[in-house]
């Protein structure tokens, strides 16, 4: 069976940024990112089926119901989850899992997956993450601070991870990334 890799982070930290820059400089290796639910709203140039489920709030709590997630949780007054169905039948075919989700999935995948291989991610100082976050320009002063305070308690977490990789330059940070994957997941 093939791997899961496990991306954890606090936001702003560039997680879907790295996903992304490793993804496209890696297209022979099988390996994909999972696409997660969410009951949020979508962002501006965020596709259904693309970068999440974009799902109404009963359809995603029916899905809990029907034991369809492999993680999930209510963060911010919204639902995120990873769907079983994103995982287990491409890790069957040979193709590794990537997971974007918080230390709080991380653990529940963990249970449910032990080998499951957990990388955090982070920069190397918590005003990092408070400039990125206000770069988006889609938070508010209360949101940015209830945000930072959550980094702060992810980070809290980084003994529960077998690798962390330093993002303060996104090139770096892909290398180390990467370098983590073949070892674990090497091309045939």
């Amino acid at each position: 069976m093939a791997p899961l890799f496990i991306l954890s982070g606090p936001s702003g930290c560039g997680k879907s940024t790295v996903i992304r820059t490793l993804l496209a400089s890696e297209p022979d290796r099988p390996l994909r990112l999972s696409v997660s639910a969410t009951t949020r709203k979508a962002r501006p140039g965020e596709e259904h089926g693309v970068h999440y489920w974009f799902w109404q709030r009963d359809q995603f709590l029916q899905e809990v119901e029907a034991g369809a997630f492999l993680e999930w949780a209510e963060v911010y007054g919204n639902c995120y989850g990873t769907l079983q169905r994103e995982v287990g039948p491409y890790r069957q075919q040979g193709i590794g899992v990537i997971l974007d989700i918080d230390t709080q999935g991380a653990r529940q995948v963990k249970q449910q997956c032990p080998d499951a291989i957990r990388i955090l991610l982070r920069t190397s100082s918590m005003s990092a993450y408070e400039e990125r976050l206000k770069k988006r320009g889609t938070e508010t002063e209360e949101s940015l601070q209830r945000r930072v305070a959550a980094a702060q308690r992810e980070l809290d977490r980084a003994a529960d991870y077998e690798y962390t990789v330093i993002n303060d330059d996104l090139e770096t940070a892909v290398a180390a990334l990467r370098k983590i994957i073949e070892r674990l997941f090497p091309k045939d």
